[in-house]
């Protein structure tokens, strides 16, 4: 299976998850995670990096593990669509392709005005205004996004001095490309109706209500796809590998039905030659 993963947050971050997914979907499988450009060990961005630079990045990923599956988280979601999508009627369609919490700019339902803001910030070395724009643009209805900005700013610039936030601060410039990349441009939920029957569309019940919208109306869009809430988890559920959702996970990739018992439905195995 390989792995995308969502802005600002590199391989490593990824590593608990991918180690506890691994164990549930058991013998025989393996999780590939990569670092998407400007982070880890992978390259800067090019000049004109867009949508269509990570697409050809998971072609470039696809060929070189021989992975079959595809599992997609948030903005990582909204690559492992395009590609997919991008991928229709060649050898590169996954056999299994689910996303968590897709950050999907559909029909113009992300408002991308705090994007100005927060590519000011980065810029300028503002890290906690940079933070701040985020947090208040991606938690709106939650009590931080009733915060105040200056004092939302003075905030985050504290917590950007822990471990995990100085990481973020180092790829806050390449985040700024790859959430222009996948929201400037406005998909249509039409659009994904090309993508293979039994992608799973799935939401954390905790994650902003924006998440869970999105993938109802992908789901609505493409014929045979299945939508799947997680009630307890919230949007870092991922890379938290929250035991509920390792189990939701394994079991769509597994063809198992609640509890790990195998789908009625589901077809007998058939060997994948691995290129």
């Amino acid at each position: 299976m390989l792995l995308i993963g969502g802005a600002f947050l590199t391989a490593l971050i990824y590593r608990p998850f991918s180690i506890e997914l691994a164990k549930g979907l058991g013998e025989g499988w393996a999780v590939d995670v990569y670092d998407r450009r400007g982070r880890g060990n992978s390259t800067e961005q090019p000049p004109d990096y867009s949508m269509a630079t990570e697409i050809e990045d998971v072609r470039t990923v696809l060929a070189a593990t021989g992975a079959r599956n595809i599992l997609g988280h948030s903005l990582g979601g909204s690559v492992a669509l395009n590609a997919v999508q991008e991928f229709t009627g060649s050898g590169f369609v996954p056999d299994k392709l689910a996303v968590y919490d897709a950050a999907v700019n559909i029909d113009g339902s992300i408002d991308t005005r705090w994007l100005d803001g927060f590519e000011d910030a980065v810029n300028n070395g503002r890290v906690g205004h940079a933070l701040a724009h985020m947090k208040k643009a991606t938690s709106a209805g939650s009590a931080m996004a009733r915060i105040p900005e200056p004092v939302l700013a003075g905030l985050m610039a504290v917590l950007s001095r822990t471990k995990v936030n100085r990481m973020f601060r180092q790829v806050m410039p390449s985040g700024v490309g790859e959430l222009r990349a996948a929201y400037d441009e406005k998909d249509h939920a039409r659009d994904f109706s090309v993508l293979p029957p039994g992608t799973h569309f799935m939401a954390g019940g905790k994650s902003p209500s924006y998440y869970k919208a999105t993938a109802e109306r992908l789901h609505a869009a493409v014929p045979g796809s299945t939508f799947q809430l997680s009630p307890k988890c919230v949007h870092g559920s991922i890379p938290a590998a929250v035991k509920e959702l390792v189990a939701d996970i394994s079991a769509y990739f597994k063809d198992e039905g609640p509890g790990g018992n195998p789908r009625p439905d589901a077809p007998d195995a058939i060997p994948v030659p691995r290129g």
